[in-house]
């Protein structure tokens, strides 16, 4: 008897584990039929879903069991239909996430499971499927206009793919449109440290930015600082750093610097114009002060026009030394127009007038 009762034991025990090896071939067989009759862009979503959900369940089933839950497989399985459903579920957030959080789970344990490397092919794709779900699930959310769930979601991308440039540049854009703007430097400033492009762009954003959302003029000197490291022909980087400068009542600062690199390129006619901008735009907040004089103080009215005039004269010999260079450089007869224009000086006026006028129409 204790014979038979053993052997029973044995037939029931191997009898179970084939059972729930039945699950996991199931999931084979499921995952198969899926890529052979729903993968095809006719089939209709809830199709697939169905299809796939199927599959999940039988994976459910498998390592519910403590025998068939070691198996690679199962977890692999659980991994492809989990993603698989993240990708393709449009239609429902929760879903997605949920199976995106089975899938990063079950790609987890694979590893671990799978010591001798016969599903590695399965994980590699299961992590593709992941990491296209998670970048799926951004651009789902921004068309939506739910920048935050994008942000958070093209973040979530950049974690698993930290060479993903596109990522970072989509973080950042929707970092943007929340106003987050640390958030949206952070994501920028990587991409620059990818070699990206468009990192001039990035660096004009940045700039822009830290000084007209954050008011961190500190800030923005630094990054002005390594950008025009990187780009020293951008000429308005310099301009911007020339201002805050003069924001800051430290127009010597400015004519410093652009003296030094006026020495270095003597023929450079943006450097010129940079120069007479210094004390034309002295001169207007001069002259804004001036209109807020009552009329009556004549003697006060006189005293800021011969402080404005004398600016003035120190701009002049800067944008004609920038026309010397560049007889059709804009920004130069732009300013010497307005300036003869204060001062009523109509022959020099008129023909500034002119040369402005025969410049091709933009």
């Amino acid at each position: 008897m204790k014979r038979v009762f053993l052997s029973i034991v044995l037939a029931g025990a191997v009898s179970a584990a084939f059972a729930q090896k039945s699950e996991v071939n199931a999931a084979k067989n499921d995952w198969n039929m899926f890529q052979l009759t729903n993968s095809s862009a006719t089939t209709p979503l809830a199709k697939k879903l169905e299809a796939l959900a199927k599959g999940l369940a039988h994976t459910d089933k498998a390592i519910a069991d403590e025998k068939s839950k070691v198996m690679p497989e199962a977890w692999t399985y659980r991994a492809l239909f989990a993603s698989s459903a993240a990708i393709l579920d449009s239609t429902s957030t929760a879903n997605a996430d949920a199976n995106l959080k089975i899938a990063q789970d079950a790609i987890v344990e694979a590893k671990k499971l799978d010591t001798k490397g016969s599903e590695k092919d399965n994980i590699s794709l299961a992590e593709t499927n992941v990491s296209n779900a998670v970048r799926n699930g951004g651009v789902i959310a921004y068309n939506k206009k739910d920048y935050k769930t994008a942000y958070e979601k093209f973040v979530a991308a950049t974690v698993i793919n930290p060479q993903d440039t596109a990522m970072y540049l989509n973080a950042g854009i929707a970092a943007r449109n929340i106003e987050d703007y640390p958030g949206m430097i952070t994501q920028f400033k990587k991409v620059i440290s990818l070699n990206s492009p468009q990192a001039k762009d990035l660096y004009s954003e940045i700039i822009n930015a830290t000084l007209s959302k954050q008011k961190d003029t500190t800030a923005a000197l630094a990054v002005i600082k390594e950008a025009s490291a990187k780009f020293p022909e951008n000429t308005d980087w310099i301009k911007t750093e020339t201002q805050i400068y003069i924001d800051r009542g430290d127009a010597a600062k400015s004519e410093q610097m652009l003296t030094a690199l006026a020495a270095k390129e003597p023929n450079n006619p943006s450097y010129q114009v940079l120069l007479g901008n210094i004390y034309f735009s002295q001169a207007l907040k001069l002259q804004a002060d001036r209109n807020k004089i009552d009329p009556k103080k004549v003697k006060e009215f006189n005293e800021v026009t011969g402080k404005m005039n004398a600016l003035l004269d120190k701009s002049l010999p800067f944008y004609k030394k920038a026309l010397e260079a560049d007889a059709k450089n804009q920004g130069a007869l732009e300013t010497l127009k307005t300036i003869y224009a204060f001062r009523n000086d109509t022959k020099n006026y008129e023909d500034i007038k002119k040369r402005l006028d025969a410049l091709p129409k933009q």
